[in-house]
C-alpha cells in the first residue's frame, strides 16, 4: 500500500483482515485492491487490482490504510466464493460489529446486480451476527441445505429459579435439542492459567450433563470433520431431533 500510494484501496478480503477479521475459505495468497484513479483491473504478481467505481463514503482509513468499508469489503469477498462461504464472512463482519444488518443487506441491495452476487441471496437473508464462529455458521448452513430446521442461536439455559446455567451454540426447543460446535480452538479459549486440556473438557461435560439434565434435552455435538461427511452428519441431527429425512 506504501509503495501504490494513494491510487488504490485496500478491497474484498484484504479490506476485511486488516479490519480484524480472520476469514475462513478466502483465498489469501493475494492482495486484493480498487483502483481509485481509473486505472485497469489486472493481476500484477502477488496484487489484485479492481477496476470499480468507489465513492468517498465507500473509504475509510484504518490502521493508517486506506480501505473500502466493511459492509462492502464483505460483499465484495462474497462474491468470489460459494454461499457457505459467504455466510461465514457476513456472519463474522455482524458478530465483530463492523457494520449492521440493515446496513448489509442495504448494501446488497445496491450491488445485487454486481457478477457474482446472484448466490448471495439465501446467505444474505440467514446472516446472524449471534454466530460466534465459523463452525457455527457452516453448521446452520448444513442444517439449510439438508432440510434440518433452523436452530435458535445462542440458546439459552435457565435453571427453575430463573438462573441462567449456560448457553449453547444451537437450540431446538420444539425438537427437545441442544447443540455444540467442538473446535479445538473452543477448548484453547477455555484454558486459565496452569489448567490442563483434560480438565477442560471434563469440565465441559459436566456442563452438558446439568444443562441435559435442567432441560430434559439431547444434545448433538459437532466438530470440522463432521462437515466433510454432511450426509451422514445430517442424518445424525435428524436422529436427536426425531424427524424423517
Amino acid at each position: 500500500m506504501h509503495a501504490l500510494g494513494g491510487s488504490v484501496v485496500l478491497s474484498h478480503v484484504s479490506s476485511l483482515v486488516v479490519q480484524g477479521i480472520r476469514p475462513w475459505g478466502l483465498d489469501l495468497t493475494r492482495v486484493h485492491v480498487t483502483r481509485l484513479d481509473g486505472g485497469a483491473g489486472r493481476i500484477e504478481g502477488d496484487i489484485v487490482h479492481h477496476a470499480a467505481h468507489v465513492p468517498a463514503h465507500d473509504v475509510m482509513t484504518h490502521a493508517g490504510l486506506l480501505v473500502t468499508v466493511s459492509d462492502r469489503a464483505a460483499m465484495e469477498a462474497a462474491t468470489q466464493r460459494d454461499g457457505e462461504v459467504a455466510l461465514c464472512t457476513f456472519n463474522q463482519v455482524l458478530h465483530a460489529e463492523l457494520c449492521t444488518p440493515e446496513r448489509l443487506y442495504q448494501r446488497f441491495e445496491t450491488m445485487e446486480r454486481w457478477p457474482g452476487t446472484q448466490k448471495l441471496h439465501v446467505p444474505i437473508r440467514m446472516a446472524d451476527g449471534r454466530s460466534q464462529s465459523v463452525g457455527e455458521s457452516r453448521g446452520f448452513w448444513l442444517f439449510r441445505q439438508w432440510g434440518i430446521p433452523a436452530p435458535i442461536p445462542q440458546f439459552k439455559v435457565y435453571d427453575a429459579n430463573g438462573v441462567l446455567r449456560g448457553t449453547c451454540d444451537w437450540g431446538w426447543p420444539e425438537y427437545e435439542q441442544l447443540g455444540e460446535f467442538d473446535g479445538e480452538l473452543k477448548y484453547g479459549r477455555l484454558l486459565e492459567l496452569g489448567q490442563d486440556a483434560g480438565s477442560v473438557v471434563f469440565a465441559e461435560k459436566n456442563r452438558e450433563d446439568e444443562l441435559r439434565e435442567i432441560t430434559g434435552y439431547g444434545m448433538v455435538r459437532l466438530i470440522w470433520d463432521d462437515y466433510q461427511r454432511p450426509r451422514v452428519t445430517a442424518g445424525r441431527v435428524r436422529r436427536g431431533l426425531g424427524i424423517a429425512a
